[in-house]
């Protein structure tokens, strides 16, 4: 059939189809006629999640409280949760109610795997266009050719990059190559679906890895910043670089981790690419200032912006939110160089300690009116999904493993001079200064940062990695772990309310409580297997195995 009368339907029996219209680029129908390059570069527009994972993240974490729960001085509180599974999540139990909410598990599951069979059908149009040579019968020039490698390039990426994401929630962390050959993988979709009920296989583990970790290549072997009007709406050469090292992170591979995480600056001084939010935060009328400001295409910080569907942040001020002791540990807390820091806009200073302080700059609601009379439309958040600051810290984590302390305390020096404010914002919440070796190995050893009995949400954790992905190279020693403290701290702070802070408590194997309710404390150990979300209840009914629980 010829490649110009043949018409692609998106049949995926994983998933259901059902999305509005991308708030940045719109691609309305499911339905595609892939004849030239301009519609496979327009298709893969839609080739992005529009679910997000950052409510299964941020429930999961220590980055959330339960008001419902007393503080140390027994003030408790009689709220509702945004939505009922968030108490689920919150207790580390399967999800089986409102599996239709747009951040639910079963949601994201299908979300994730639609964008999967967007990439494998650009995937396959790709193939037979490099097999004939030609575009709607005319011979490929050189331009085109460059282009459908690009094109191709962002199609594996994003295959890699949503598989990763899937395993990350619903699979265990990564634990080396052996261990991993023992842990439940996620189904690896690597063909468009032409029937309704194909037959999948979890495989395992390390098979996902291997195959994520081939697709990846694939897409770095072919990415391009040359063919898109706005590239940091796409898989770009810095986002996958930045992708690469947060992989080889998972995978314990460091030498991979800081070649990719440096190539994502692409020449430059990661101190060039500096945070200069907060710079400017006084400078903003409201949080919604602020807010599409963080998000914008012109910071150079921000490698790659993805359009989410989100009403996470209406949790805010309700029973689950970063309050009291979450948010003391992080954004409303101390740290080496700080105490009490937090951001003014224009004459706000938004959020307490009790209520919890919204980060806005990083998780504000945009919001898409369809009808501004009736007051209706859809609820955005744009995420930062891959940032130079971020990137940054990856290399650090690496380099301290490798034993090369004065290069991660340099990339640990420039994430905190960023954060300097250039201007006072209230003498009631002091400022910060500038970071030294000292600073750092006597706040993160002092004993009432430390994950006791009597502390909630400390700042300081012991490392399991060791358990959770052995190896015979590299180990947390005393030297180090300091450092490491304060990595994993920037970290949480850098991504709080996104739901990364998850991945990080699986593979450095944290074990966290939740205070729950009026006296109830959950807590979850080292290599825990709710780990592992369970995948939802319908594809369990389909025939998939779930994953075990003790």
């Amino acid at each position: 059939m010829k490649l110009q009368y043949k018409i692609l339907f998106i049949v995926v029996a994983l998933v259901g189809l059902s999305s509005c219209n991308d708030f940045l680029e719109t691609v309305p129908d499911t339905r595609v006629y892939l004849q030239n390059l301009d519609q496979l570069e327009q298709l893969l527009v839609s080739g992005y999640a529009d679910n997000s994972y950052t409510v299964i993240g941020e429930l999961s974490s220590d980055n959330v409280d339960d008001l419902n729960s007393p503080d140390a001085t027994g003030i408790r509180y009689n709220y509702s949760p945004a939505d009922r599974y968030h108490e689920q999540l919150y207790r580390w139990e399967d999800v089986d109610l409102s599996i239709s909410e747009q951040n639910c598990p079963s949601a994201v599951w299908e979300s994730y795997y639609k964008a999967i069979a967007i990439a494998n059908m650009v995937l396959e149009v790709v193939d037979e266009m490099e097999s004939t040579g030609e575009i709607e019968g005319t011979p490929m020039t050189p331009r085109d050719r460059s282009r459908l490698a690009a094109v191709k390039g962002e199609a594996y990426l994003i295959r890699a990059y949503h598989h990763y994401i899937l395993a990350q929630i619903f699979c265990m962390p990564y634990r080396g190559p052996e261990l991993s050959k023992q842990e439940l993988g996620i189904p690896y979709a690597t063909e468009p679906e032409t029937s309704l009920k194909p037959h999948y296989e979890r495989g395992t583990l390390q098979e996902t890895y291997d195959k994520i970790e081939a697709d990846l290549l694939m897409g770095l072997a072919n990415v391009s910043d040359d063919y898109y009007e706005v590239p940091k709406y796409h898989f770009n050469v810095a986002a996958a670089n930045a992708f690469a090292a947060r992989f080889y992170l998972a995978k314990r591979e460091y030498e991979k981790v800081v070649q990719y995480a440096t190539a994502s600056f692409k020449g430059n001084d990661p101190a060039t690419m500096r945070n200069d939010f907060w710079d400017l935060a006084e400078e903003f009328y409201d949080e919604d200032e602020a807010a599409r400001y963080y998000t914008s295409v012109e910071r150079p910080g921000n490698y790659m912006l993805i359009d989410t569907y989100s009403t996470w942040l209406r949790s805010y001020g309700g029973r689950f939110w970063t309050h009291r002791d979450a948010a003391s540990a992080t954004i409303y807390g101390s740290g080496p160089t700080w105490s009490r820091l937090m951001p003014s806009f224009g004459s706000h200073l938004y959020g307490s300690d009790s209520y919890g302080y919204i980060l806005s700059c990083n998780c504000w609601e945009q919001f898409e009116y369809t009808d501004k009379i009736a007051g209706i439309g859809y609820v955005h958040m744009v995420r930062n999904e891959f940032t130079s600051q971020e990137t940054l810290l990856f290399r650090a984590e690496a380099n301290l493993f490798l034993g090369n302390i004065d290069e991660a305390f340099n990339d640990l020096y420039i994430w905190n001079h960023e954060h300097i404010m250039q201007r006072e914002i209230s003498t009631n919440y002091g400022s910060m200064n500038e970071l030294d070796k000292e600073k750092i190995t006597s706040f993160y050893i002092r004993a009432d940062r430390i994950n006791a009995g009597n502390t909630a949400y400390p700042i300081v954790y012991k490392f399991h990695i060791d358990e959770v992905c052995p190896s015979d190279k590299y180990h947390v020693t005393n030297e180090i772990e300091p450092y490491l403290q304060c990595v994993q701290h920037f970290r949480r702070i850098q991504t709080v309310h996104m739901g990364q802070r998850w991945f990080d408590i699986k593979r450095y194997g944290f074990s966290i409580k939740h205070k729950w309710g009026k006296d109830d404390v959950v807590v979850l150990q080292p290599c825990d297997k709710r780990y592992a979300m369970q995948i939802p209840d319908e594809v369990i009914g389909a025939g998939l195995e779930p994953n075990p629980r003790d």
